[in-house]
């Protein structure tokens, strides 16, 4: 029996296109073996990529804490009163021997926020750039130059504040393209019914990367000094980059070792949905309602993240009142929730389309839904419950993790609609996704003047209201057919 879980009302096209059965014929290719396959192996290699990408874009937060001299914060503590003491005394650092700088909390500000001005330059270049030539080398040699450019972190601090703040610009170009560049080659290994799963394990390994960089940084800063963090990360993504150009290829047909079954139960899956234009349709792109229910859902989930990815650990240090070290661990609580709810979300998503055969956009509307909906529910109620810290700290975990149920929802629907063109979709709708991370946490340090919890309401609350608009905007205008411009023939064809 086939469940009546639709969204909202759909015109009669879109009824005949989406909501047929996903298995339209018996005789559908059988799915290739999971068990060593080329695809798999993809996904937890890029998942492996995004971790060292995440690690290379948050460790500076934590470094950069034991870079300044605390001497030059004393004037910008900021710290509550309303909520009372109750962290055990903080342990003096066992090494001093990382040199300090003298920066302010508004350069060190100008120096995080760094990153995003060079992030948001690459994302639709290294769309449109690895639909051309394909996403490995633009991919690998993305997190290879952020790399490199981590190594010299050091040296670039020592030459001055400007110095550094150029470096991690560059970091943000380096890093541009990769989201956009494993999208493109996703669009020609990720069979339709296999896309949550495969897309969720790849691009998890962001969340795990920052569960994982945050305190490692910590304790590295802590027995050793914050040098050896950009040295360590640097060195690791170098190796993974060796292991990336060595193994990876941009398609199943230029694979050396897949199996003859695998690629042809993955290139007849995908036979219908890529187009042979050599001609991007920009304006087709531009004017497709679709895709802009992607960029208003992925600018307003956005917003929530970076508020929470930049600032907890100013509420969990300045409203909540804990330490130090609690609060690197307790930071990294929210994502590791996240991390797990992605990989179990994209499990459940292709089974729901498999075993269910719930429509592909009857799945992107109701994680899609949860995962902006769930998060803005937690994230009031967190600003609500004042300084019970136990609370407040569960009810920012839950909200976070249920945000990884977007991920199988409007995070992957670029490779619904246009699968030819999924990488430079993503360019496009992560530009507009990174202007939040830009300009979100300056809106909350403008609201928090007096850093009182009424105005972290404020703060939460915008948030929410955010993210809940973001959902509405795409259940009611998201699609999760191919769309006409984005095929060849201009004939819509259903996943």
């Amino acid at each position: 029996m086939r469940p009546l879980l639709r969204g909202p009302a759909m015109n009669d096209e879109e009824e005949k296109s989406d909501s047929t059965p996903l298995l339209p014929s018996a005789r559908q290719a059988e799915a290739a073996p999971v068990c060593c396959s080329a695809r798999y192996n993809l996904a937890i290699l890029s998942f492996f990529g995004f971790f060292v990408l995440y690690s290379l874009r948050v460790n500076l937060s934590v470094a950069l804490v034991d870079m300044v001299d605390s001497n030059t914060t004393l004037t910008d503590n900021r710290t509550s009163e309303e909520c009372a003491e109750h962290s055990a005394p903080i342990k003096v650092h066992r090494n001093h021997t990382g040199k300090k700088y003298p920066w302010d909390a508004e350069t060190q500000g100008w120096i995080l926020g760094s990153f995003f001005y060079g992030y948001i330059i690459t994302q639709i270049p290294g769309g449109y750039i690895a639909s051309r030539v394909g996403g490995k080398a633009l991919l690998g040699f993305g997190i290879l130059g952020t790399a490199v450019f981590t190594l010299f972190t050091p040296m670039a601090a020592d030459l001055g504040v400007v110095t550094l703040i150029v470096l991690r610009a560059l970091e943000g170009l380096g890093e541009g393209v990769t989201f956009p560049a494993m999208h493109a080659m996703w669009s020609s290994w990720a069979p339709p019914l296999e896309r949550s799963k495969l897309l969720t394990i790849s691009y998890a390994g962001a969340q795990l990367g920052t569960v994982i960089s945050l305190p490692l940084s910590g304790i590295i800063c802590y027995y050793m000094n914050w040098t050896y963090v950009f040295y360590l990360f640097g060195i690791i993504g170098i190796f993974w980059f060796i292991l990336w150009m060595w193994i990876v290829s941009d398609t199943p047909e230029t694979h050396k070792t897949i199996s003859h079954y695998e690629k042809e139960y993955i290139v007849s899956s995908l036979k219908n949905q890529l187009s042979s234009q050599k001609v991007v349709p920009w304006m087709s792109i531009v004017k497709s309602l679709p895709l802009w229910a992607i960029v208003v859902a992925h600018f307003s989930f956005n917003w929530t993240f970076y508020t929470l990815l930049t600032l907890l650990p100013t509420y969990m240090k300045e409203i909540l009142r804990f330490n130090v070290q609690e609060n690197g661990i307790l930071s990294a609580l929210p994502y590791f929730g996240c991390w797990l709810c992605m990989i179990l979300c994209g499990q459940a998503a292709d089974y729901l389309r498999v075993k269910w055969n719930f429509s592909t956009i009857s799945v992107r509307r109701i994680f899609s839904l949860v995962g902006m909906v769930g998060p803005a529910v937690f994230l009031v109620a967190a600003g609500f419950i004042g300084c019970d810290y136990s609370l407040a700290v569960a009810f920012l975990t839950i909200s976070t993790t249920l945000g990884g149920f977007a991920s199988s929802g409007f995070s992957i629907n670029h490779l619904d609609i246009a699968p030819s063109y999924a990488g430079i979709l993503l360019g496009i709708t992560n530009t507009f996704a990174t202007i939040p991370g830009m300009i979100g946490p300056i809106i909350a340090k403008s609201l928090t003047p007096d850093n009182t919890i009424r105005e972290w309401q404020t703060v939460f609350c915008i948030a929410a209201a955010i993210n809940v608009f973001g959902a509405v905007f795409f259940i009611l205008f998201a699609k999760g057919e191919v769309q006409n411009w984005a095929l060849s023939d201009h004939h819509g064809h259903r996943n």
